[in-house]
């Protein structure tokens, strides 16, 4: 996961994703954590937490989760990237316990991606009439008929694939927001088997103190003000 200055929130993150690889066992689970451009104690509380800590100062979402990938590969060079799996998620996200356990109870299926779906639980800072937008508007058209559970959402948050997949699509691009969405549709371009999921879900902050441009953060103060067409 990439952080930038998240001492905050980032404690809660790790604990959730720790407590999913404990769900998951037979699985070794590698917990990282990129660092990027933290003036803050992001870095020692990740460390702190049993993540290992990749430090970047790039100030870019896309090179910090191909920073990330990377030294996964590194820790587990010695097998087959089809048997290892690449979860993302972001500082700022609580991941259930079954997290890592449903991705993989898919990827067992044949799925080589799966991306999965968000969903906020605190809305403070918020009118209820953004907070009733966002419902509407997140599962309009979500579903293509006869697809149960098809929706057109991509989050870094919420993203799951084979090593063997990330790397014949040419991993994450180095952009500073929508490297999940160009990932996804290289993924699909190479005909890769993409599974786009509703029952795989995490919780992700609403906060207004955004890090990336034009992310989940930005897409909330453009439904604000009634300004969003297309899926985030």
């Amino acid at each position: 996961m990439p952080a930038h200055d998240e001492e905050d929130l980032l404690p809660s993150c790790l604990a959730t994703v720790d407590l999913a690889g404990r769900m998951t066992p037979g699985v070794a689970v590698h917990m990282i954590v990129v660092a990027d451009s933290c003036r803050d104690r992001t870095a020692s509380l990740a460390a702190q937490a049993g993540a290992a800590v990749v430090e970047v100062t790039v100030g870019n979402v896309g090179q910090a989760r191909l920073a990330g990938v990377r030294e996964l590969l590194r820790h587990t060079g010695d097998l087959d990237p089809a048997a290892v799996w690449v979860a993302t998620t972001d500082a700022d996200t609580l991941v259930p316990p079954c997290w890592l356990s449903r991705q993989l109870r898919h990827a067992a299926r044949g799925w080589e991606a799966v991306v999965g779906t968000v969903k906020v639980t605190d809305w403070t800072g918020y009118s209820p009439q953004v907070q009733a937008a966002f419902a509407e508007w997140y599962t309009t058209g979500a579903r293509l008929p006869d697809v149960a559970g098809w929706h057109p959402h991509v989050h870094g948050a919420n993203l799951g694939v084979t090593a063997a997949a990330y790397l014949a699509a040419g991993g994450f691009d180095a952009l500073r927001t929508a490297e999940d969405h160009a990932l996804v549709q290289a993924l699909e371009s190479a005909g890769r088997r993409v599974l786009r999921t509703t029952d795989v879900t995490v919780v992700t902050s609403a906060r207004r103190d955004t890090r990336a441009p034009g992310g989940f953060g930005h897409f909330l103060a453009r439904l604000e003000h009634g300004a969003v067409a297309g899926p985030c």
